[in-house]
């Protein structure tokens, strides 16, 4: 068995819920060691974080730059591998570009960075390095998804024909009505997240599902998109038309403004012999439908792991699956930088970041010219 791979980690300290998922999941399947990483902005509260989860204070650094500078500075088989980027998003471009330049793997939360001409300077730093790229579109990592993914490329619902994603959350509803509470989340600070809120949080995710279990690519975007408020600069409510390069309609619905909704994202893809459903929320199960036929209900085994207690340590809306989700993630990319063989479904890569920004900025345009097709970039 090869050695573990060292991983840093930029942000997730605290109580981040991100910070908990990737660091439970790069473990479970005993495939990384985390030893170090910029857990915090303040020091003091970076190094007390580090030596909770029991990393030694010389290798936590005051930022990303002094990371790679110190890292290496220490034997090759020493010194980290791959970093894991798991701050806001302003912070993701200029992370990874100096990471792949100087030799590391990454594995970057989404949205890839906050425009689409970074994403494409990052596509062709991977390519330039071969270097191993991650982006944690998590609920690809599914293993009903998984599941789902295979019966489609079998056949088993027939040739495409309408695909429908929905992805409801309420979380923004409480910040949203008063005009001086909204920049107390950076996700509606776009300096720091972008040119979209929801969209570019949630609606990203739909995108690349839906691409992912079909092996279509999208084509073109309608966009109407909902800022609530006149002095609100971000989305937190959007329906988009789209179609695919072979003909296929469909729609993606994405709201943070869903009041009382946790987590609801629902995938549906129907075919000309039968249909399939999917919803988060309930993750093992899978509704699969034929023409003429009662629902089968399909449930996949769960991995299962001692390392996750009866506590809970997620929100509302996500079932301990996650783990099971991202850790598949890690997994896959473990394979890749240890030059294992490895099926391309098996993690997100450079290239579905790239593709999620294209669709945020061809989704925010088309909204901005009216309501009008935009085209994305298939290439």
């Amino acid at each position: 068995m090869a050695e573990k791979i060292r991983l840093g980690i930029l942000g997730g300290g605290g109580n981040s819920l991100v910070g908990i998922l990737h660091r439970i999941a790069a473990s479970m399947h005993d495939k990384y060691d985390i030893v170090g990483g910029v857990f915090s902005r303040d020091m003091n509260s970076n190094v007390e974080f580090a030596n909770n989860i029991g990393i030694s204070s010389d290798r936590v650094y005051e930022n990303c730059d002094s990371m790679i500078e110190k890292e290496l500075g220490l034997p090759s088989d020493k010194r980290i591998q791959a970093v894991a980027i798991l701050t806001p998003n302003f912070l993701h471009h200029s992370m990874a570009k100096s990471l792949l330049e100087n030799g590391f793997h990454v594995i970057c939360e989404k949205p890839l960075t906050t425009t689409y001409q970074q994403a494409k300077e990052l596509r062709s730093l991977v390519k330039e390095s071969g270097l191993v790229f991650a982006v944690t579109y998590t609920y690809t990592g599914y293993p009903t998804i998984r599941k789902i993914r295979e019966m489609i490329s079998n056949g088993a619902i027939g040739e495409v024909q309408k695909v429908d994603a929905q992805y409801y959350q309420g979380w923004i509803n409480p910040i949203i009505h008063q005009s001086d509470t909204r920049m107390d989340t950076w996700r509606l600070d776009p300096e720091k997240s972008g040119i979209s809120c929801c969209i570019g949080d949630i609606g990203t995710h739909a995108f690349d599902m839906l691409e992912y279990l079909t092996h279509l690519k999208i084509d073109k975007v309608l966009a109407d998109l909902n800022y609530l408020y006149d002095d609100n600069k971000m989305d937190i409510d959007g329906s988009i038309l789209i179609r695919c390069t072979n003909g296929v309609k469909g729609i993606i619905r994405a709201s943070q403004i869903a009041t009382g909704e946790n987590n609801n994202f629902v995938i549906m893809i129907y075919g000309k012999k039968g249909g399939i459903k999917w919803e988060q929320e309930n993750p093992r199960v899978l509704h699969y439908m034929l023409e003429g036929e009662e629902v089968q209900m399909i449930e996949s085994d769960k991995i299962n792991s001692d390392l996750l207690s009866d506590d809970a340590v997620l929100p509302p809306g996500h079932p301990d699956e996650i783990f099971d989700a991202m850790a598949n993630i890690y997994n896959g990319a473990a394979k890749a930088i240890n030059k294992e063989d490895y099926n391309e479904g098996e993690f997100p890569t450079i290239i579905d970041g790239v593709r999620g920004m294209n669709f945020i900025e061809s989704v925010v345009e088309s909204h901005n010219k009216g309501n009008v097709w935009i085209s994305l970039d298939n290439n």
